[in-house]
């Protein structure tokens, strides 16, 4: 709000003679003056009425709402909350907020930094998504909470990555899969412990869901996907080859089972 100077005090109101034809004491002119400022000739009048004080720009904000005390524009307000809100921001996907994030880039990491995210900005990939801090050293609010992968979808991830791997490596910038392939391959690792086949099917097709929500695939057309380069950040190469040698014990045990 802009501020207002409060009026000169009345007893700093000073007479000052004024010498003209036909004057008298009764034609004396009044001046305002600082009390700790002497009086000089060369000293303008300052004016009789209190003035508006101007405002600094960035203290002179619109606000959004009642009662607003952010700072933010409101288009860089909207960046923030929606890498907050959601699971990764695309550059693909929302070219405008994309570049609004890169040219506030450093407002927007000390926003989420008071939060304790990290943010963390994919050039190569054109991927924007947060982290949790955490430290050993000092306790650390925890906002962001894991939602880990069950079974079905960890292993619908794996095809996922794995595909994902091989057309990129042969030139396919935006590698597709079909559902059938998906579930012909998930469905050669689950057992009978994992329910009946129908009950398979379905958790495959959830995984696929979940994972279509989250940015990982994009469901083009009925049972098409597009495998998002997303999937290399949710599945490192290292975390891959991990999950694989994994699938290749599992396997083992089920056929030394089958066998014996």
């Amino acid at each position: 709000m802009p501020e207002i100077t409060e009026p000169v005090d009345a007893g700093e109101l000073r007479p000052t003679e004024m010498q003209s034809a036909g004057g008298s004491a009764l034609d004396q002119a009044v001046s305002i003056r600082d009390a700790d400022t002497p009086a000089s000739d060369d000293e303008p009048d300052l004016p009789d009425d209190p003035f508006i004080a101007p405002v600094a720009m960035e203290d002179d904000l619109d606000e959004l709402f009642p009662g607003d005390r952010g700072t933010l524009d409101a288009e860089i307000r909207r960046v923030l909350v929606h890498v907050l809100q959601r699971r990764f921001l695309s550059a693909e996907g929302n070219r405008a907020e994309w570049k609004l994030l890169l040219e506030h880039q450093q407002i927007i990491e000390s926003r989420m930094h008071d939060l304790y995210l990290r943010l963390v900005v994919d050039l190569g990939r054109g991927l924007a998504y947060k982290q949790q801090v955490r430290s050993d050293e000092f306790e650390v609010p925890i906002l962001l909470k894991d939602a880990p992968y069950n079974r079905t979808e960890t292993l619908v991830l794996v095809h996922l990555r794995t595909v994902f791997q091989r057309e990129s490596a042969a030139g396919e910038s935006a590698p597709r899969i079909d559902i059938e392939d998906v579930e012909q391959t998930v469905l050669s690792y689950l057992t009978d412990a994992d329910g009946s086949p129908a009950r398979q099917q379905k958790a495959i097709r959830a995984a696929l869901d979940r994972l279509d929500r989250e940015g990982v695939i994009d469901e083009e057309t009925t049972g098409r996907y597009r495998i998002s380069a997303l999937v290399e950040v949710v599945l490192s190469a290292e975390k891959l080859a991990e999950l694989r040698a994994w699938l290749r014990r599992q396997q083992q045990e089920q056929q030394e089972r089958e066998n014996a």
